[in-house]
């Protein structure tokens, strides 16, 4: 919703007796701290399916345990007209979530429990746990990695294994199509640069002039 004398656009989770007031805090907090439109509407979108989960067994948000974050995965993954427990699911049926999308609400679970917790609703490492520093699972290095290589790293306590899907590739008429639709040529040669070669953004955004070879037809 967009209140009416505000310039950002922002999202109000509604529960029987008006909004929900710790999503509400969280929500104001991602505004104020200038979160996109879009991060604030998923977020609100994530927490709404938490809390109506919590509200399905009489659960209060303040007093969950991690049995209850399993329930709410196994919840997720069900068919709509089935959460309620009253329909059984045949393993046949197909995943109503994907484990990506399970992933993004536990990630936003664990944000919002940070949050509660510098407030004071102390949950412990519900959703949060710390592994022993140099312990990281894949090559990737955070930003000023150097500094911080010898410190405890956090990771989500609960967490589905995703398969792994490779970047579709744009057909030659998909390429044509950006292409055509660059108004500048600037735009066009960078779009061009990177089909024809295959290197990253950031790759083409780096390279300088001395790398660049032309050759005159």
């Amino acid at each position: 919703m967009l209140p009416p004398a505000a310039r950002r656009e922002s999202w109000t989770v509604l529960g029987n007796d008006g909004p929900v007031a710790p999503i509400e805090r969280y929500l104001a907090y991602l505004t104020d701290i200038e979160r996109s439109p879009n991060t604030v509407k998923a977020y609100a979108h994530d927490l709404k399916d938490w809390f109506l989960f919590l509200a399905g067994r009489g659960l209060d948000w303040r007093e969950v345990r991690l049995e209850d974050v399993a329930g709410f995965i196994a919840w997720l993954r069900r068919p709509p007209a089935a959460r309620t427990g009253s329909v059984a699911v045949l393993p046949s049926v197909e995943h109503h979530c994907g484990e990506s999308t399970v992933n993004r609400k536990l990630s936003a679970l664990s944000a919002f429990y940070q949050h509660a917790g510098r407030n004071g609703i102390d949950l412990g490492e519900l959703l949060v746990t710390w592994q022993p520093a140099g312990r990281r699972g894949t090559g990737w290095k955070p930003f000023l990695h150097h500094i911080s290589k010898g410190e405890p790293q956090a990771r989500r306590t609960v967490a589905l294994k995703a398969p792994r899907k490779l970047p579709r590739v744009l057909t030659v008429a998909e390429a044509q199509a950006i292409l055509d639709a660059c108004q500048r040529l600037r735009d066009g040669f960078l779009f061009a640069l990177l089909w024809e070669t295959g290197i990253r953004i950031g790759e083409a955004l780096g390279l300088r002039h001395e790398d660049l070879q032309l050759v005159s037809e």
